[in-house]
């Protein structure tokens, strides 16, 4: 028997009809290959690791890990990487839209080429976006020009989720790698402390058969934040600073609100300042709910649960706010100086009493059979 070379690790959420199909185009290509393939699952409701289990059980190049109270398509890939003792691991969607034939002229360049990464490209020649709209074009030219603030490489697709690299080269970066968002090529590229040897094989992008995209506004949020996560280093968390982010956008909102309780709802200052307060916590708590916190999203009751103790915390972290200001104005600070350490100590207080109090990981509840 010959020993294992390549293993494919395939992310997924909610593809199941696609299962059947990838592994039986998989087969095809990689004839003559000693490989095995990883589905990554992140507890699919539609029960794609249910699907998995009949194949694996029969076919011992099929292997699954299912991951419960976690989820991301970075996070995952990282897992399944890190699963395989093959000397190459390629990674790519599940969705059909990767085209799997190329994978052994990946293979073939990393063995010849002294590479680190083989990246499958739509922006090079032979390659393409394929059924791709403008926007979405214009969208993926705006992420490859600032990747290239992080990534210190001249990157033709760094927006591809399709690659393959050396495990050498993951042993070198797995323990900078931030898993945040969709787009782990960045930050495998972006997380190495030398240059990395890349090559790239073109490719044509094809078109979704099953399932939906995942593709969403808040999937480019997560990629702005890896690129701060990129760029900030370990100095400070990235969540702290998204969430004081949303703090400072809910400030101008405040204005805007004590403005309109003053002049159009003629309500005293008291009055305006305890509605203006009362949206801003709300709006601050759906905010980092939906941005900040996407990987612990609360819903249903959980929400209304999580509202009442952001407001309990950001309630105290505004009394220590104003408490500590008013010390050091007393003191002879300068009024600038005391209000901005006082606002620093109050969000820090906020950022930390939320991330264990409301946004704390939940032990999921049990999800019925598909």
């Amino acid at each position: 028997m010959k020993p294992l070379e390549l293993a494919v690790v395939l992310p997924t959420f909610n593809e199941r009809r696609n299962v059947p199909i990838v592994l039986e185009r998989l087969r095809a290509a990689l004839e003559g290959i000693e490989y095995e393939v990883i589905f990554v699952d992140d507890d699919s409701p539609d029960g794609t690791a249910d699907e998995v289990r009949p194949f694996a059980l029969e076919n011992p190049r099929v292997r699954l890990v299912e991951r419960i109270g976690r989820r991301g398509l970075a996070s995952a890939c990282i897992e399944g990487m890190l699963a395989t003792v093959a000397p190459f691991i390629a990674v790519m969607d599940a969705d059909l839209q990767h085209d799997e034939k190329i994978l052994p002229a990946m293979l073939q360049r990393l063995r010849a080429g002294n590479l680190d990464v083989v990246i499958a490209t739509r922006n090079t020649q032979g390659g393409s976006m394929g059924e791709f709209s403008a926007g979405r074009v214009r969208l993926s030219d705006s992420g490859r020009f600032l990747s290239s603030l992080v990534s210190h490489h001249r990157l033709s697709d760094p927006m591809s989720g399709f690659f393959m690299l050396t495990r050498t080269y993951l042993d070198d970066v797995a323990h900078s790698l931030s898993g945040i968002g969709f787009k782990i090529l960045l930050d495998l590229i972006a997380s190495s402390p030398r240059p990395v040897r890349i090559g790239e094989v073109p490719y044509r992008f094809g078109r979704r058969e099953h399932g939906e995209s995942k593709l969403d506004i808040l999937v480019g949020l997560e990629y702005l934040q890896l690129l701060l996560a990129k760029l900030v280093g370990d100095h400070v968390p990235v969540r702290f600073i998204i969430f004081g982010m949303v703090g400072s956008f809910g400030a101008l909102i405040h204005l805007g609100v004590l403005y309109a309780g003053l002049h159009s709802l003629g309500g005293s200052f008291a009055e305006a300042q305890t509605l203006a307060t009362f949206v801003i916590m709300v709006m601050n708590f759906l905010l980092n709910n939906l941005i900040t916190y996407r990987d612990r999203r609360l819903r249903g009751i959980r929400l209304f649960g999580g509202l009442v103790s952001f407001c309990l915390a950001c309630s105290i972290g505004a009394f220590v706010n104003i408490r500590v200001a008013d010390f050091l104005a007393a003191g002879g600070w300068a009024w600038y100086a005391a209000g901005l350490i006082g606002t620093a100590i109050g969000s820090v207080w906020n950022y930390g009493v939320t991330a264990v109090f409301t946004w704390r990981n939940q032990r999921p509840r049990v999800r019925p059979a598909a």
